[in-house]
């Protein structure tokens, strides 16, 4: 794989004092270009041998272009809460929107290497992590990002040769510490991760450009050269998310489904309402004060549901139980501008909770199939291939220990209409109701095919969907904080039990 690399290209000073005028004319074009439309983001991927010109690159094309526009971010192992969170919660945090172009110094090649060369992965395990890279590379493409990943090569003797060069100079010996050192005399191992890793990532839509580092001339013009061909062709393809009519929403032959099939008009009392509360919030208290949970685990609890039906009554009575200091309530909606400059997901992930802590959605990720897809804020394509996505990102929040509990609440078609009049017809209700609200109503039964679509596609074992019948918002609230009370008991006895495994 590394072959070509090891040719010792070399370019001209004087080809080079040619070519360099005019491409940096036309990055900077580009560069004006990309931010003007705003309909894609550019995310430079800068991996390689350790001496091969990676941080000169960096600084070389911050330089040549406006780096007003430019987002450079380098990641060192992780430390503290990074690593309490899941493997890519760091990168999404640095991604850049559309309209602007970011560099990551080292990413998750660097850690799934490192991981792999000092034997903390097996072959399977590195096989899974390079497939979790793979889906994540491939819903960023989807979500118009465009990834160019350039890895900078040495042999094992220019490596060397370029690490004692650096060594020896007081004006560059900073640039080379013990970690570089330890990678060369294990440059079998590291070469060896990188093949296998840049052989199954180099895909289609996201391939490596494999670059030779020896010669600085060289290294300048490939990198400047694919950027600019690649930026040209992709801000020529790239156009807004055109609007898809989605497919027509059809019911089950026989007009069975999760939702008609519940019982909505449960009943419970105000008094024994009032008696099972405190006893639930209190017990809800306990659970999340226990050291298992404030040293282990995060709660990400979201709250979907028909407009009306006591989401936030419900959200009220699980946040009178818990410690202010330890939450925080995320109303999810429509995106802002910012929001809407990257992928869906995105704004989702910058609110998850560390160890000991609970984030509380209400509305969620769950909105680009549902509203997004009534609605036809995004193509069939988007919505379709999002449950996939979510369940992706679900499964990696239950690695990092996040618990993810998720609420339905469900009433019916006349008891909406009920509590809309009445918060009509009461002043310090009357902002709860809009006309968007109604107009909603029109779409009851699309809305009914989607949530059905939703549960059967993304109910999980890592975090299943509990429908709450919530006609009765008594019950509603009760059978909340039940659920959320066994959730986080399971979690921990799930965890004691690997514990005393040797698993944990």
């Amino acid at each position: 794989m590394f072959e070509s690399a090891e040719l010792h290209h070399s370019i001209s000073k004087s080809q080079y004092a040619q070519e360099l005028p005019l491409l940096r004319e036309k990055l900077l074009e580009l560069q004006f270009e990309l931010q003007q439309r705003k309909h894609l983001c550019v995310l430079i991927v800068i991996a390689g041998v350790d001496g091969a010109g990676k941080g000169e690159t960096i600084n070389l094309l911050n330089a040549w272009m406006d780096p007003r526009t430019i987002e450079t971010s380098a990641f060192t192992p992780a430390q503290g809460q990074e690593k309490a969170m899941p493997p890519f919660w760091r990168y999404w945090q640095a991604l850049p929107e559309r309209g602007r172009i970011g560099i990551f110094f080292d990413s998750w090649y660097s850690d799934a290497i490192e991981d792999r060369a000092r034997g903390r992965l097996d072959d399977a395990a590195y096989d899974a992590r390079i497939q979790s890279i793979i889906n994540f590379e491939n819903m960023l493409r989807q979500e118009s990002v465009l990834i160019l990943k350039y890895w900078f090569h040495l042999s094992k003797s220019e490596q060397k040769e370029r690490l004692e060069k650096l060594a020896a100079s007081s004006r560059s010996s900073w640039r080379v510490t013990e970690q570089d050192w330890y990678r060369h005399r294990h440059y079998r191992e590291y070469r060896s991760a990188a093949e296998h890793v840049l052989r199954l990532t180099s895909t289609g839509d996201n391939p490596w450009l494999i670059i030779d580092g020896s010669q600085e001339n060289y290294r300048n013009l490939s990198v400047g050269q694919h950027l600019r061909d690649n930026l040209s062709r992709a801000i020529e393809q790239a156009h807004p998310q055109r609007r898809v009519q989605a497919p027509a929403l059809l019911a089950a032959v026989d007009q069975r489904n999760l939702l008609n099939s519940l019982k909505l008009n449960q009943r419970l009392s105000k008094s024994h309402y009032k008696v099972a509360l405190e006893e639930w919030q209190g017990h809800l208290n306990q659970l999340l004060r226990e050291p298992a949970f404030q040293k282990e685990h995060a709660l990400a609890v979201v709250f979907e549901g028909n407009d009306a039906a006591g989401k936030g009554g419900s959200i009220r009575r699980i946040t009178q139980a818990l410690d202010a200091r330890h939450f925080r309530v995320v109303p999810i909606a429509a995106p802002t501008p910012e929001e809407a400059g990257h992928p869906y997901l995105w704004r989702f992930w910058r609110h998850l909770p560390y160890r000991g802590r609970v984030t509380i959605f209400d509305r969620s990720w769950y909105g680009r199939v549902l509203v997004e897809r009534i609605e036809k804020f995004c193509s069939t394509a988007d919505w379709m291939r999002a449950y996939d996505e979510i369940n992706q990102f679900e499964h990696q929040l239950a690695e990092s220990r996040i618990l993810v509990v998720k609420f339905w609440l469900a009433i019916s078609k006349e008891e909406q209409a009920r509590r809309f009049e009445e918060r009509e017809r009461t002043g310090f209700k009357r902002f709860k109701i809009t006309a968007e609200d109604w107009r909603n109503r029109e779409r009851w039964e699309d809305y009914v095919v989607a949530v059905n679509d939703m549960v059967d596609r993304t109910s999980t074992q890592t975090a299943p969907w509990i429908l709450i019948e919530a006609n009765n918002k008594y019950f509603a609230r009760i059978k909340i904080l039940r659920s959320l009370c066994e959730h986080i008991e399971a979690a921990l006895d799930r965890h004691l039990r690997q514990k005393k495994a040797g698993k944990a």
